[in-house]
């Protein structure tokens, strides 16, 4: 089954610049819906951005809408989060997730994607 996996999460300071990646090791991306979900303790999960398969399709929360930009390469089996303008409150556990069925979830939780990665720490912090 599809298997994600995140890397890039770290500590910044505020105003600072973080770029997240999604990567699988034994499948391909390609065909997949992509987003970033993310989450902190007293805090409601929130879907942060999503990716059509083919990347010619993208959305936003609007938390981060201007300062997050979502892309993929197909060819390194990558999607990436490129976080820029961090704020505090952008700190959270970041998960990557793809949906089996075309197309990004409707709604702002992104229910709808069938597989998870485990997640790597973003943390803003002064």
């Amino acid at each position: 089954q599809m298997q994600l996996v995140e890397s890039g999460g770290d500590l910044v300071q505020p105003g600072g610049s973080l770029r997240l990646s999604c990567t699988t090791t034994g499948a391909t991306l390609d065909y997949y819906p992509v987003g970033w979900v993310r989450q902190a303790p007293g805090k409601e999960r929130e879907g942060v951005a999503c990716i059509s398969s083919g990347g010619s399709s993208t959305n936003y929360a609007d938390s981060v809408k201007g300062r997050f930009t979502i892309s993929r390469d197909n060819a390194k089996n990558t999607v990436y989060l490129q976080m820029d303008d961090l704020k505090p409150d952008d700190t959270g556990v970041y998960r990557c997730a793809a949906r089996a069925t075309p197309g990004c979830p409707a709604g702002p939780l992104y229910y709808g994607m069938d597989y998870w990665g485990k997640g790597t720490l973003v943390t803003v912090s002064s």
